[in-house]
């Protein structure tokens, strides 16, 4: 429970029917990511993974946008610093990046990006680290670093070409072309993309159909697809047999079962 001295500054997390909505809320700039919205969103999120009354999780941006990237203060902090510090000062702030990205990617649970407005660098990268997009009509998404001379440094160059192909992926990437809501779908980029009207409202429905399953059987499918481009199928089929392992201990099962054989669900 949060207290008065730990409330977030610029994370919000609601909570209906089980689904934890986490809500990026800097709107003044469009919800750039500075260091105190990294570490508050990590904790949202090992927060909503540790408690067991959430399901699964949407993550979307207070205002007009999903998330504008970096926050321009922290790049201005890294030109300034003195030229000997550069290059370890970068490699601990992108740990930190890292680590945020890995808490939205490792969650035990089915993350949702509720995409309202603009996602541009490190904001798509962050999207593209839950297992499902949903854009707003009118939203705009790019892979804009190479706009400020940088890689893609929150996954983007992972989830990707996972999303939409490897020659797609290095296109968007070399352009930071803006990719409207209607190509965006169609190159599967988002999943869905409904009115700005609906967006929250089907997000929470998404989310609750994709969570009704036991969380047990949801936690170990998702760690085992999330390996499967890196892994043999024998290592996949491996990972498998030992979840199920799990799985058959499971009050779930057993209930549903139990249930199964006494003619009490289909």
């Amino acid at each position: 429970m949060n207290t008065a001295a730990n409330l977030p500054e610029f994370i919000t997390i609601a909570y209906t029917n089980g689904i934890a909505t986490i809500t990026l809320n800097r709107p003044d700039v469009r919800n750039a990511i500075n260091d105190k919205m990294r570490a508050e969103l990590i904790e949202a999120f090992s927060e909503a993974d540790r408690d067991p009354e959430v399901r699964a999780i949407i993550l979307t941006g207070a205002g007009k946008g999903f998330c504008s990237g970096g926050d321009i203060g922290g790049m201005r902090g890294r030109l300034d610093a003195p030229a000997g510090e550069v290059a370890f000062n970068g490699w601990k702030r992108q740990r930190s990046t890292h680590r945020g990205v890995a808490a939205i990617h490792g969650v035990t649970k089915p993350v949702i990006a509720a995409v309202n407005g603009a996602a541009f660098g490190l904001g798509l990268d962050m999207a593209l680290a839950c297992d499902f997009i949903i854009a707003a009509e009118g939203a705009k998404l790019s892979m804009s670093f190479i706009k400020r001379g940088l890689v893609s440094d929150g996954g983007g160059m992972y989830f990707l070409p996972r999303r939409v192909g490897l020659t797609r992926a290095k296109e968007l990437i070399f352009s930071a072309r803006v990719v409207e809501t209607t190509e965006a779908l169609t190159i599967g980029l988002v999943d869905r993309v409904v009115s700005a009207d609906e967006l929250q409202a089907t997000a929470q429905t998404w989310a609750e159909e994709l969570s009704f399953g036991s969380p047990t059987a949801i936690a170990l499918s998702k760690e085992i697809l999330d390996k499967t481009f890196e892994r043999s199928d024998e290592e996949i089929f491996a990972m498998g047999r030992q979840a199920q392992a799990v799985c058959y201990t499971t009050a779930e099962h057993r209930t549903s079962v139990e249930d199964f054989l006494n003619k009490t669900s289909k």
